[in-house]
């Protein structure tokens, strides 16, 4: 993937890109149709519209019913991302696919989180998992709880990314950002992963429950710091850069 700006890659050679993987698989499908219609509907449209646009279109150049379109989505994903970069350089031409799952999948919630799953081995599910946990938070945490343990690092950073109350370029998760209680065994299960990108969304997302429930951190922090491994010791410490940098006394004594 060359250098230019990312909205630029969403537009007909995205959508030809697109409609060749789903004729290489043997999936019926009107390539001229959908790449004039993603050619004259972008143009204009900033990159989450442009998404959304190209992820509408799939439904209506697709089938349209929901089951099937996702059994032939996982016919073009191809291998998985085995590094810990790659997701929008190589991987870029995923996001419709995940956009498609946020928008028309909650009423699949099993083919749903399939999807996701597969999705975030490459790209990632960051943000199609958090209406799920918007209308089905406890159903949806217990699948991420089990996902904090997968073999997979992709999968079991959306186990913390998902549910960062204030990801970035997100809606903000009220209900954690209220009490992040819930989410606090994912990241018990993640504080010493190996992942350095698994490490660096845990410290996040304690950064993030640190600005709305800073005494729930800091008891989280603090019980992670007995005895703490070399992982957990980054982790601890990149949760703790802003109250670092401000000099913060606690912080200070926390990581010396």
């Amino acid at each position: 993937m060359a250098y230019k700006q990312l909205k630029l890659w969403f537009d007909e050679e995205l959508a030809e890109l697109l409609a060749n993987k789903f004729l290489e698989n043997d999936v019926a499908f009107d390539k001229s149709a959908f790449v004039g219609h993603i050619s004259q509907g972008v143009g204009e449209l900033e990159l989450k519209d442009r998404v959304e646009y190209i992820a509408d279109a799939l439904k209506w150049y697709l089938s349209g019913d929901y089951e099937h379109d996702i059994s032939q989505f996982m016919k073009i994903l191809g291998p998985e991302n085995e590094k810990e970069t790659g997701m929008f350089k190589e991987f870029y031409w995923i996001m419709p696919l995940a956009k498609y799952v946020e928008k028309y999948g909650l009423e699949y919630f099993d083919t749903s989180m399939q999807a996701i799953y597969e999705i975030t081995k490459r790209n990632t599910g960051e943000y199609t998992i958090r209406p799920f946990l918007e209308n089905y938070q406890d159903r949806t945490l217990t699948t991420l709880l089990k996902w904090s343990k997968d073999a997979n690092k992709h999968v079991r950073r959306l186990s913390s990314e998902g549910v960062r109350p204030r990801l970035p370029w997100a809606n903000k998760l009220d209900a954690f950002i209220k009490d992040p209680t819930p989410i606090l065994p994912l990241l018990e299960n993640l504080k010493d992963d190996s992942s350095k990108y698994v490490q660096k969304s845990v410290a996040n997302c304690l950064n993030d429950i640190l600005k709305d429930n800073p005494e729930m951190g800091k008891s989280v922090l603090e019980t992670w710091s007995v005895d703490a491994s070399k992982e957990r010791k980054w982790i601890i410490k990149h949760a703790l850069r802003n109250l670092i940098k401000n000099k913060d006394t606690w912080a200070l004594d926390l990581i010396s």
